[in-house]
Formats: C-alpha cells, sequence, structure tokens
C-alpha cells in the first residue's frame, strides 16, 4: 500500500537510482552531503509525529472542524456570510485549472485567468464608478494602507505628515493603517470627521458606511478636503453600492474595500480579495497588479500584467509597495459570483439585506434606542442593558458585536428569516415587517454593470461553459510541469484541498468568542508548533497573508526589538545585490535605510564587502536580508560567518526563507544564526499558488523577538499586520495536513529528492546550456540557472524566445532574468516524476537544437521557428506563411501528438500595452 510521501514524491526508489546513477552518486545520503555544506548539516531534528494516511487526516481535520461551534452570526465588521454557488465552487475553487495555476508573468498561457481579472477591475470600476481598479490587494485593511501609501507619494506637494482617520472605520483597519504609517513618520489623526480640521494633513481615510452601521454621505467633507489640497480615501461595501451613492459620485479620490460578500467563505477571517479603485490621474501610482489589454503579434487583443515597471520586482527600495503577489483566486471568485448573478441579482440581494436590516431597526426602536436611521446592513443600539442582551444572545446560540457599550446586529445573505424571529425574541420585540426604504439623497443614480460579461451567463449550462472555455486558454499543473524556480510549484494534493470545504473551518468568523473556535486554536497550535521544529525558531506567527508580509512584519519585529533595548538609531538593512526586489521595498516599509551589498561572480555573497560594510555601519546596523539556500540556487558555505558578522556589529539576520523546500530535515535556519524568518506556505507547504494567490507568509522568531510578533488587529497599536488575527486561516489545514502526511521522515525524503531532481535536471541541461552557478562540487540545490546570454550575443535568441518558444512544447516558462538578467531559473520540485522531467529536458534539447539552427545561418534569424512563437491553432488551419513546416511549429517531438496545448494568442507587446493603456472590459465581440 502506498503512503502519502509516495503519492507527493514523484520519483520512486527506481527513479531515483537512475538519477543518482546519472549523476555518479552510490546514495542520496551521498548526494546531500555535497550539496549541504557541513557546517550547517545537522541531519533530521524534526521533532514530530510518524506520517498519517490521506483517510486519517480527513477524520482528524473533520474532528477539528467540527470542535468549531457554529452559531448564528449577527457579527458583520467587515466578515459576513454569503453563498458561493454550486457551480463556482465545483468549477473554480475545486478545480486544479483554477487553483494551481501560477502568476500571469507568462501571459500568453494566462489568457482565461487575465480576462477574470479584467472582468474583477470592471466590476469594481463599475461598483464603485472609479476610473480604474487593481485586479485585488491581500485584505481591506491592507488596502487603506496602501492607499495611505499612495496618497502620500501622488500629493508631494503637501508636505504635512498627518493623516486624518475617520474613528467609524473598522477597528482592523485603523490598526493597520497605524502599523504601517509609524515606521514611515506619518501620524495618523483618529477623529469624528465632520469636525477635522483639514489644514495640516495630506490625506484622509473616510468610511462610507461607519463600523456601527450609518451610511454618511461626505460630500462636504470631501469638499472640505479638496479646498486643503487634502487626497480622499473611503472604504466601501460593494454590494452596499448597488444601493447607494459612489465614491466617485461623491468626488473621492481612492476607494478601497473588500470582495468578500461576494461568495467567498468567511474562513475565519480569509484569504479575501480587497481593491483600490481610483481616478485615471492616480493610475501609475496604483500599487499591485493591474491587467490591461494590449495586442499581439498578429493585431488581436490580447490580455496581460500591465505597468509591471512600477512594481517591487523592478524599483526595488525605489517602490511605493512591496506587494509580490495578489488574491488571485478569491478575486475571480467573487468576480464569477457577480457575473452568475448580475446587476440585477446583486440588487435583490442587497435590497433583501437592507430591508430586514431596516425592519429590524424599526422594530428595536420600539424599546431601545438605536444609533441610525440610514443604515445598509447593521444596526447599532445603546443603553445599559446590552452586555445582558449580548450574554443572552450567547446563550441563545446567537453571536452579536459588543464594543465599547455598543451592541451591533449585522444582516448578511445567509441571514434566515428564522434567525431574525429568534434574534428578536431575545430583544423581546416583535418584528415590524414595513416596506421600509433608504433616504433618496443617498441612492445611486448610475447605471452600473452593463457590459455583456455580467449580462450573458444567467443560466448554470451558459455560466459552466464560460468558466470552461476560459480554463481551456491557460497552463496550470494539471496539465504539465511548471519548473519556475524560487516558486516552487509542486503538487497539491486533492486530499490537502478537501480540508478547506469543511464547514467548521469554511463558516467561522473571525470575531466570534475564543470557546467557539477549540477546533482552530488546536490545528493553529499544531501548525506552529511543527513550523518551530523544521525551522529551529522559537515562536511563529501565522498572521502574514504573503510573503511581503512576513518581510515586513520580520523586519518591524528587529525595529521594534531595538527600540526596547534603547537602540533607536539602528536603521541601516544590508541587502545583497541578487535580492528579490520585496527585500529592499520592505526594508523601506519598515523605516529602514538600504545599503547594497556586493555578490561574487559565483554568486555568492561577497564576505568581505558585507564585513566591511557592517563595520562601518556598526553604530546604525540594524539587519541583513539574505536568502538561504540563495537565490541563485546553491548552499553558500559561508552563512554562519555571515551571521556572526551581523551579530558582532550589533544587527539581526532576517533569512527569508523562499527555498526552504532545500533544508527540512537537513539544517535548520535557527540553529546556524537566523533570527527571523518568513516561511512561504504557498511555496514549501504546498498551497496552492491560485493564479497569483492566496498567499501565507508566516513567520518564525528567536526567543528575543518574540514578544514583537503581530498581535490581534482589533486592538490598535498590537503590531498586526493583516486584518485577521490569523491571516488567511482558512487555508492553513493545507500546509497543516501536508506536513501531518509527510510526517518526519517524509518532509526529509520530500527535501532530498527536490536536491537529486534539481541536479538531475541541471546536469542533463547542462548538455545543452551552461548552468550559471553551483557549489564547489559542482552541485546545485534545489533549482538551478541556465545562462542565455551568449546565446543571445551569437544569434539574437533571447531568454524570452526560449520561454514563448516552450509554450508550443506545452510548458510554462521558468522564471526569467532573475536573479540575473538573461537567464532562465528551474526548479523541478519533489513532485515532478523522472518522466515528465525527462520531458522537460527534452523540449529544452530540441530548442536548443533550433537556436543551432540560427547560429549557423541555417534558419533566418528574425523569421524562424523561435522568434515567432508561440503558434496558435488559429495559424494552424490559415493559409501559411512561415519558411518552416507546421509540423516543425506544433509537433516538434513526438510526445506533443498525444497531449498538445494551443495558446489562445501570439506573443504579446508588452511595450503597446503600456503606452495605450486599457484596464476595462472590451466589446465582448472580440472574444466571441
Amino acid at each position: 500500500m502506498f503512503n502519502f510521501s509516495q503519492r507527493h514524491i514523484g520519483t520512486p526508489e527506481v527513479a531515483q537510482a537512475e538519477m543518482l546513477n546519472f549523476l555518479n552518486f552510490n546514495s542520496l545520503n551521498d548526494l546531500i552531503k555535497k550539496t549541504v555544506p557541513e557546517n550547517i548539516f545537522s541531519g533530521n531534528k524534526l521533532e514530530m509525529q510518524d506520517a498519517v494516511s490521506e483517510s486519517e487526516i480527513l477524520t482528524i481535520a473533520q474532528n477539528l472542524a467540527n470542535e468549531n461551534i457554529l452559531n448564528t452570526n449577527f457579527i458583520g465588521c467587515g466578515y459576513y456570510g454569503t453563498i458561493t454557488p454550486s457551480v463556482i465552487k465545483r468549477n473554480i475553487l475545486e478545480n486544479p485549472s483554477w487553483y494551481t495555476a501560477y502568476t500571469p508573468y507568462q501571459a500568453e498561457i494566462s489568457q482565461g485567468r487575465l480576462e477574470m481579472l479584467l472582468n474583477f477591475q470592471q466590476m469594481i470600476m463599475d461598483l464603485t464608478g472609479m476610473d480604474i481598479s487593481n485586479a485585488s490587494l491581500l485584505d481591506e485593511a491592507t488596502a487603506a494602507a496602501e492607499a495611505m501609501m499612495l496618497a502620500k507619494t501622488a500629493n508631494r506637494k503637501n508636505k504635512s505628515q498627518n493623516l486624518i482617520v475617520d474613528e467609524n472605520l473598522h477597528p482592523q483597519i485603523i490598526t493597520i493603517l497605524g502599523t504601517r504609517a509609524k515606521p514611515i513618520g506619518i501620524n495618523l489623526i483618529i477623529t469624528d470627521v465632520s469636525n477635522a480640521d483639514f489644514s495640516d494633513a495630506f490625506a484622509v481615510v473616510l468610511s462610507h458606511i461607519k463600523t456601527t452601521g450609518e451610511i454618511c454621505d461626505h460630500n462636504v467633507n470631501i469638499k472640505n478636503a479638496v479646498d486643503n489640497n487634502v487626497l480622499t480615501i473611503i472604504a466601501t461595501d460593494i454590494l452596499a453600492l448597488t444601493l447607494i451613492k459612489t465614491p466617485k459620485e461623491m468626488g473621492c479620490d481612492i476607494a478601497i474595500g473588500s470582495s468578500q460578500r461576494f461568495g467567498v467563505p468567511l474562513g475565519f477571517g480569509g484569504p479575501h480579495a480587497a481593491f483600490l479603485a481610483t481616478t485615471d490621474k492616480l493610475k501609475r501610482l496604483i500599487p499591485g497588479r493591474i491587467i490591461g489589454v494590449s495586442k499581439d503579434k498578429n493585431g488581436d487583443n490580447a490580455m496581460r500584467m500591465a505597468m509591471q515597471t512600477r512594481e517591487q520586482h523592478i524599483r526595488r527600495d525605489k517602490a511605493t509597495s512591496n506587494i509580490c503577489t495578489a488574491q488571485v483566486l478569491l478575486a475571480i471568485i467573487a468576480t464569477a459570483y457577480g457575473i452568475y448573478h448580475g446587476k440585477d441579482g446583486l440588487k435583490n440581494i442587497a435590497n433583501t439585506i437592507n430591508h430586514k436590516a431596516l425592519n429590524i431597526a424599526k422594530s428595536l426602536k420600539t424599546k431601545y434606542q438605536v444609533l441610525s436611521e440610514n443604515i445598509f446592513d447593521t444596526i447599532t443600539i445603546t443603553g445599559s442593558d446590552v452586555q445582558n442582551l449580548y450574554n443572552k444572545a450567547l446563550e441563545n446560540g446567537i453571536n452579536l458585536r459588543l464594543v465599547n457599550g455598543k451592541l451591533s446586529i449585522t444582516i448578511s445573505e445567509t441571514t434566515l428569516d428564522s434567525e431574525i424571529e429568534k434574534l428578536l425574541n431575545i430583544f423581546e420585540v416583535s418584528l415590524q415587517n414595513d416596506d421600509c426604504n433608504l433616504d433618496e439623497s443617498l441612492l445611486r443614480k448610475s447605471d452600473f454593470m452593463t457590459h455583456p460579461v455580467f449580462n450573458l451567463y444567467r443560466s448554470e449550462t451558459e455560466m459552466m461553459r464560460y468558466l470552461k472555455r476560459l480554463e481551456n486558454k491557460d497552463i496550470a499543473l494539471n496539465h504539465s510541469m511548471i519548473a519556475l524556480g524560487s516558486c516552487t510549484m509542486k503538487l497539491n494534493a486533492a486530499t490537502q484541498m478537501m480540508t478547506i470545504g469543511m464547514e467548521g473551518f469554511s463558516n467561522l468568523h473571525p470575531l466570534v468568542p475564543k470557546n467557539q473556535t477549540k477546533g482552530y486554536q488546536k490545528l493553529i497550535q499544531q501548525l506552529c508548533d511543527d513550523l518551530v521544529t523544521i525551522t529551529g525558531y522559537d515562536e511563529v506567527s501565522l498572521q502574514p497573508n504573503a510573503g511581503s508580509q512576513g518581510e515586513f512584519a520580520g523586519l518591524l519585529a528587529i525595529k521594534n526589538y531595538h527600540n526596547s533595548i534603547g537602540e533607536t538609531d539602528r536603521n541601516i538593512c544590508l541587502i545583497p545585490a541578487s535580492a528579490h526586489g520585496t527585500n529592499p521595498a520592505s526594508a523601506v516599509m519598515a523605516g529602514m535605510k538600504v545599503v547594497v551589498t556586493k555578490c561574487l561572480e559565483n554568486g555568492d555573497v561577497d564576505v568581505d564587502d558585507l564585513r566591511e560594510k557592517a563595520e562601518k555601519h556598526k553604530e546604525n546596523l540594524s539587519a541583513l536580508m539574505i536568502t538561504y539556500p540563495s537565490t541563485h540556487g546553491v548552499f553558500e558555505e559561508q552563512i554562519r560567518e555571515i551571521c556572526e558578522i551581523i551579530h558582532t556589529n550589533g544587527g539581526q539576520v532576517y533569512l527569508d526563507g523562499a527555498n526552504l523546500n532545500a533544508m527540512i530535515g537537513l539544517t535548520r535556519m535557527g540553529d546556524f544564526g537566523a533570527d527571523v524568518s518568513h516561511l512561504n506556505l504557498h511555496k514549501t507547504f504546498a498551497i496552492p499558488h491560485g493564479g497569483g494567490g492566496p498567499g501565507i507568509g508566516p513567520i518564525g522568531v528567536k526567543k528575543h523577538l518574540a514578544p514583537f510578533l503581530p498581535g490581534n488587529p482589533q486592538e490598535f497599536g498590537s503590531l498586526a499586520v493583516s486584518a485577521a488575527e490569523f491571516g488567511s486561516a482558512s487555508i492553513l489545514s493545507i500546509s497543516w495536513s501536508y506536513i501531518k502526511l509527510l510526517g518526519k521522515q517524509g518532509l526529509e525524503d520530500s527535501t532530498k529528492a527536490a536536491i537529486l531532481s534539481a541536479n538531475y535536471m541541471a546536469t542533463k541541461l547542462s548538455e545543452s546550456y551552461p548552468i550559471l552557478y553551483k557549489n564547489h562540487n559542482n552541485l546545485v540545490a534545489h533549482e538551478c540557472i541556465i545562462d542565455i546570454r551568449d546565446i543571445k550575443k551569437s544569434c539574437g535568441i533571447s531568454e524570452e524566445d526560449i520561454a514563448k518558444r516552450l509554450v508550443d512544447y506545452g510548458f510554462h516558462a521558468p522564471t526569467m532574468s532573475f536573479p540575473v538578467a538573461g537567464t532562465l531559473m528551474i526548479e523541478p520540485t519533489e513532485s515532478e516524476s523522472k518522466a515528465e522531467i525527462d520531458r522537460f529536458i527534452i523540449a529544452m534539447a530540441s530548442i536548443r537544437a533550433e537556436i543551432t539552427e540560427v547560429e549557423k545561418g541555417e534558419v533566418d534569424k528574425d523569421n524562424n521557428v523561435l522568434k515567432n512563437s508561440p503558434h496558435t491553432a488559429k495559424e494552424l488551419a490559415s493559409d501559411w506563411q512561415y519558411p518552416y513546416s507546421r509540423q516543425k511549429a506544433f509537433y516538434p517531438i513526438k510526445s506533443l501528438e498525444n497531449n498538445k496545448y494551443f495558446p489562445p494568442v501570439k506573443r504579446i507587446d508588452n511595450v503597446y500595452g503600456d503606452r495605450n493603456l486599457f484596464c476595462s472590459c472590451p466589446s465582448i465581440d472580440e472574444f466571441i
């Protein structure tokens, strides 16, 4: 009988023996000894239970889910009950074509998810009335913080450091604004905005609907802001916007919010896709990803990620944001919800919620003091007996929200009439079931969601077919290997994914009383304990909901630790030149100054230069940010010495854990000198990438940094970095089950298999391409880099040409031009079979032969199979104009005869897309 590790690891013993024989090693242990430096190798020190079976883990998970108490919820506060239509749940959330896809950097094989993200942008633009939207952010509170940074950058002529913050925002928004503002010297003025002095502020953050429920018309406040050169940011509710005045109609500059209530489960707080929409004049400062429409080589419309030059991987420490992921899968679900319901369906849901809320408010007014007349979904009462009412509701299985003597009740899509009746019995009032309506002055006047995409797919049949058409346009992990270096696109096992659908996990509100969350608390503690033993750290926080958030949280812990011991001048962060762009961007966000250290020709950190700069800045040295194993795919021998240099000069070591997949069971960062790391659960621990998110980036820390881990976002000043206390909690069960299924030995075996596959691939590929970096034993760690620069010099064929030609072979391209321009970084992972790895190697060898034809002058250097790639099915059926055969273009190797992928578009013109920015849905005629 097969255990899970045998299912997860794609190379069984026979295949591994063949690969080791090719590499001239007698055993896997011999290979590992030559790969991992002796001075950090510790062997398997994992203190955890043996592996459990797939059936056992589902039983254990279900028992934990059942320990969470699912009371009737009226809590709200930014999180709402919602119904995920079955057609969306089955065809997107549970479909590996959507959840195993990668970020759409290779646009030609991502047109399906790009179209849905463009639809998301159009939907948000329609609902908010704004000119342009991004394609999602991590959560609503983070979106507010990003809007703050956008406003600060955009309003440079205004020299004020003050941000006016509406005291009526949800608490988590105010907390995250505080966390992000303090390191960079922004002062929050938390106040009643109706009485605020706008004369000394660069921006104001307004609440469209107060946390207590009142709908606000901010026309006067916005005019006041405009008169004082203050930019306006408004937190809004997209479901309410089907009924009420839009941010654009009020004259706002920036609108932010969450799309969670569009069919995305509560999930104890996440993941949920937020949005940021703004005016046209601010479009080139928008953080996160923006999807634009460009042209392909044949002049047809094609979508791509637009304006990437403004992002952190290009601008590094000059970037205004460190974001390198989004919530793509959740944004797609929310968009599908909008498409399925359309304008009329959404208005019907909103009206139903609003009428129920208004009638409850009218009923309660007969006995209690209700705070507001104009509400959308939330009623708040005050009085001396609110605590007793709260307790009585709890006793009857109902959760309300009690904050500062105010008791709130929030209605959602899932609220039943019977639940309302039970609630009002507790308040001892009768339902006043009248035809209540909102004040006319608050109502929306403009139309929305008129584009055909929001009106064509009312029936489930049409919706199912639309989603299938989009799915067929893309390459995901269920189609073929995605050999992306640095991103670890491994198996996302179906058993692990099944846990997120368990009702006790998916439908729990993040603000329920703690005694209703016992199952989650146990799962979270077990996962933290396992991550502690895996890393060698002392404590772990699961709150950061992306790797970039983990970086920020880790650096913030370092900064606050230094401050706590009176070393407030430590603000220098050393970062090697090869580092990922999020590193310098995160350092700047944490209030640090970046000093770049050199790298040697072999890719390693230049230790002499590092020592010189550490000593030069020893009075102000705060941290070193280093990735290990290194970004260039090698275990650097001098990592202990590097850590000692930093500690000797008073700094802390932030070790980027993106490449932890090469270390588990072999060595631990907490043992060889690192103080803090973020861990990418969406890489090493098998949470799927979801087309560009969700992700989780928890941080592990040594004991002295533990007091500075993120706290409860409901408490201002708690150092929280995400809106929910446990971040994207609903997908933690994926990594929890991954670790339990593999167990101590399976985790070690996976690491070794990943290293073996990488070295097998590197050695095989070296027959066709030079491998840029290896250690002194001629070995790599978990990934390798092939150098294309000499090829480009000899014949003009670039790494991009190879990437696009790989599409014709049915493969997603490796990582392009990172960490070195003109290269491809390749990571096979442990879950790919030898047969699939060989298929990729054969494809790369075939492409090398095609390059040789160009080098020898046998084919035209500008009109050849590489420069014209990828080739579409439309071309297959058209008049053939190329100087090579259809066979060569479409079926260069035999394996393609049984598994052929046809890209929907030709190579996309990126420059055209940026010069002619178009980020809304084109006419539907162009896509039929």
